[in-house]
């Protein structure tokens, strides 16, 4: 039994179609049930609710071998709050039920020089510790940035052929399509060998700068697209007027502070580290439909 948890976001709707496929026995635990596909749901058990909530994760991890976990981001939290806290009843079923591996997503950096300033990454990192703490084997997806980020950029890209954010234009760093990192976690989840605790990168084809990305994205999406950089204030004065907790914010901020001062850079790309997907082919399969939407 492989239980999956936001199997409704971005990289748990991708890890439970390719499981429901393998045959795997599955249990999900969602809010509303009714945001599953039909060919889904049926095939699967379903727990209702929060896997932030102590009776769902207890209920969910009874009798249960593996678990696929995903933290979702909380802006009304903070940062602690969002990922250690929210874990934290599921560590204790982790360990009450006697569940042997887990697969969760986090973030790169451990080990850097900035690791313990970078907001939102520090607390991704403290959870892993958390998890590991239970003496369950656990494997931490180490991710870079996401391609599918710049979704949210869709609109300024289509009406003003600018996209931005707050990393120096030439720095190079990793980056990773969401679909790279299901397929690792499932087969993670199908070959269950591994034991203790390790990091397990998952940084995409190449290294590539906001300007780089910007070339790219002119090239896919044949009209010009730049890059502009916004200062680290005024995206925190941005995000705060949006209603956003402020101490997330701040934590949302020291994370891109950390990123363009060598966060992302601890670890080498070799074929275990590297995934497949190109920045081009994701921009012609993501990024194009939904700018032509």
């Amino acid at each position: 039994m492989i239980v999956i948890t936001a199997p409704t976001g971005n990289i748990g709707s991708r890890v439970l179609s390719e499981l429901v496929d393998a045959g795997e026995e599955l249990r999900v635990i969602v809010r509303d049930p009714a945001r599953l596909p039909d060919s889904v749901r049926e095939r699967v058990e379903v727990v209702v609710g929060s896997h932030g909530d102590p009776e769902a994760v207890d209920r969910a991890f009874a009798g249960a071998d593996a678990v696929f976990w995903v933290v979702p981001p909380d802006s009304t939290r903070t940062p602690a709050e969002g990922w250690s806290g929210f874990t934290g009843p599921a560590a204790k079923a982790l360990v009450a039920h006697g569940v042997g591996h887990v697969v969760g997503v986090s973030a790169l950096g451990r080990g850097t020089a900035v690791a313990d300033r970078a907001g939102l990454v520090t607390a991704s990192l403290a959870m892993d510790e958390l998890i590991a703490g239970t003496g369950v084997a656990y494997r931490a997806l180490a991710n870079p940035s996401f391609f599918e980020n710049l979704l949210e950029e869709v609109d300024s890209i289509r009406e003003r052929g600018v996209y931005s954010d707050v990393l120096d234009p030439d720095r190079k760093a990793p980056l990773v399509a969401v679909a790279d990192i299901a397929a690792v976690a499932v087969r993670l989840l199908r070959d269950r060998s591994w034991t203790g605790f390790a990091d397990v990168p998952v940084l995409g084809p190449e290294d590539l700068s906001p300007n780089d990305l910007a070339r790219i994205m002119t090239e896919q999406l044949g009209r010009p697209v730049r890059y502009e950089r916004e200062s680290l204030d005024d995206l925190r004065s941005t995000l705060i007027g949006y209603g956003l907790n402020e101490t997330f914010v701040h934590g949302i901020a020291d994370m891109k502070y950390a990123k363009d001062n060598g966060l992302d850079a601890g670890v080498a790309r070799t074929a275990e580290t590297a995934s497949p997907t190109t920045f081009e082919q994701w921009c012609a399969e993501t990024l194009k439909p939904a700018f032509d939407a």
